[in-house]
């Protein structure tokens, strides 16, 4: 494959690594504190994972390990949409295996999970490693979105890893593949399998975090993917003086990409889903919100702007919500009689007895297209794929519709004119910026020592992420500390709790505090295009969210 200068020049850059892992390896051993519980529902929790449930926390000590040395038979799987630092997971956690002991072996599973079921893998050599450190994206092994949940897929697991000999898996996902790590620890114990579970926290919408995990890698160089896409449109609308972009942006559950990206490029309306819910707005109060931008803007002659819109946004309005979770239930239960319906029509007659009498006609107010959408195939976890909902389009019809009332009583005399955007893919498998490079190669070396240490069920952690590197503290914290129970598929299912958007926390307080101004005023900022050289406030500075958390 031919590649760039940029790619030749990544290949290069060493990584860099928390103190205590940047020495001799054998002398990080494990202190632990005390059992921990889950974060909601432990009864129910503790009762699933017997064998699993409250494990301590871990961290990373100077001492001896004599376990550190032993040659260890390591699998790795790569689990649901591509985020930036993927490659350099895997090459910290192949790093850490071969200087713990050279004849230590690590399998790549092909596809994701599913590799895992059928024993498709690859063993990794310092060769096939070295031609992805530091890149973009997932095709080292490619991903998959299987999920692990019928005992016929778990049997299937622990026959690969009996027949390959595996000391331990390392799944690298979000918050459902990380929740297959929990039940896959669980299962190998029942089964009493030595082969050891350890997950790593990825997914760019940036909920898969707490405490100890505070950033899921990828978060950082997506958000800063799209910043620089938005600045260059912010630019665009201020020398064309015309305009107004609705940029719907990848975070279907949380809204974590939308507000770091309104921090670092301050558009004129930046929507937050968990605002919306919490202030139980309907469509046509966020309409309104957009709307009163555009007129004080037209005021004073600017005729443009820019507006932000989370992927998810459309679940979060109650009047959405309640109609979305009717479909979902219904789509659980009836899905294959909804879609021998050949026509749109007759899916709207099956399901009108079949709504609650204010959802049906919430669903049969939508533009045709949208209500289209919203009957769509579901994901793997039974939930509407909101990807898919024009929400951004949507917006603008209703925006389109109010301005005019407006014109006509003489409260709007601007011009109004829209365009659609929707950035997600665009920032999936970007070269990962300095902090997600040095920061995914460090969760796949914690990754190691957490197995070189017999550890299982628990997920890479590395913490104190806004000081450089070297102060990093890695360690490990129990898979099942972070899980509550979640309705699925139309019954309750055990996931890692989703976090969502403090409307308390300093970041989005910063956001509210600025609102106002930057609806009125053009007060853009430009963040331009990821900096891989140069000075350290330049290229290795993480997001303003983390900077804003931490002060």
């Amino acid at each position: 494959m031919e590649t760039s200068a940029l790619q030749n020049a990544r290949y290069k850059y060493q990584p860099k690594l928390p103190a205590i892992l940047s020495h001799s390896i054998e002398e990080v051993a494990l202190s632990f504190g005390e059992p921990t519980a889950s974060a909601a529902d432990s009864e129910a929790l503790a009762e699933m994972f017997k064998l699993s449930y409250g494990k301590p926390i871990a961290s990373f000590v100077k001492g001896k390990n004599e376990k550190i040395k032993r040659p260890l038979t390591v699998g790795v799987i790569l689990s649901g949409g591509q985020a930036p630092g993927g490659h350099n997971v895997i090459a910290g956690l192949y790093d850490g295996l071969k200087k713990g002991n050279a004849n230590s072996a690590l399998l790549g599973f092909l596809g994701g999970p599913s590799g895992l079921l059928e024993d498709r893998a690859v063993e990794f050599t310092g060769a096939i490693i070295d031609e992805y450190r530091n890149t973009g994206g997932f095709d080292i092994i490619g991903s998959g979105r299987t999920k692990i949940e019928t005992p016929e897929q778990f049997a299937a697991a622990l026959t690969t890893a009996k027949k390959r000999k595996l000391d331990a898996v390392v799944i690298i996902g979000g918050d459902d593949s990380n929740t297959n790590a929990a039940l896959l620890t669980e299962y190998f114990a029942a089964n009493n399998l030595e082969t050891q579970v350890i997950g790593c926290p990825k997914t760019i919408d940036g909920d898969l975090k707490n405490e100890y995990i505070e950033a899921s890698f990828g978060f950082d160089t997506a958000a800063k993917t799209y910043s620089e896409l938005i600045g260059n449109i912010e630019r665009d609308a201020a020398s064309a003086g015309k305009y107004w972009h609705f940029i719907k942006l990848m975070g279907r559950s949380a809204s974590h990409i939308t507000l770091e990206c309104g921090l670092q490029t301050r558009p004129n309306v930046c929507l937050i889903s968990e605002e919306v819910e919490a202030k139980n707005s309907s469509m046509t109060q966020i309409v309104e919100q957009i709307c009163s931008s555009v007129v004080k803007r037209a005021e004073n002659k600017i005729n443009f702007g820019v507006v932000l819109i989370p992927e998810g946004l459309i679940e979060f309005v109650p009047e959405m919500k309640k109609l979305i979770k009717e479909l979902n239930d219904l789509m659980a239960d009836y899905g294959d009689e909804l879609t021998e319906k050949t026509s749109f029509v007759d899916q709207i007659n099956w399901l009108d007895n079949r709504l609650s009498g204010e959802a049906n006609a919430l669903f049969k107010s939508l533009p045709s297209e949208i209500a289209q959408q919203l009957l769509a195939d579901r994901d793997p976890h039974g939930n509407v794929q909101v990807s898919r909902i024009d929400t951004e389009k949507l917006l603008i019809g209703m925006a389109e519709k109010k301005l005019k009332e407006l014109k006509n009583s003489g409260a709007y005399k601007g011009k109004f004119s829209a365009l659609a955007h929707f950035f997600g893919y665009e920032g999936r498998s970007a070269f990962p910026s300095n902090f997600d490079a040095d920061y995914c190669y460090s969760l796949g070396f914690t990754a190691f020592v957490l197995i070189a240490s017999g550890l299982t069920g628990y997920i890479s952690s590395v913490r104190n992420l806004t000081a450089p590197a070297e102060k990093w503290i890695p360690g490990g914290i129990p898979l099942t500390m972070m899980m509550n129970m979640e309705r699925r598929h139309g019954s309750p299912k055990p996931v890692i709790k989703k976090a969502l958007v403090e409307l308390e926390g300093k970041p989005f307080k910063t956001l509210a505090e600025n609102r106002e101004k930057w609806a009125a005023d053009t007060c853009y900022q430009f963040p331009g295009a990821i900096q891989y050289y140069g000075p350290s406030d330049v290229c290795d500075q993480p997001t303003k969210t983390l900077i804003l958390e931490h002060s």
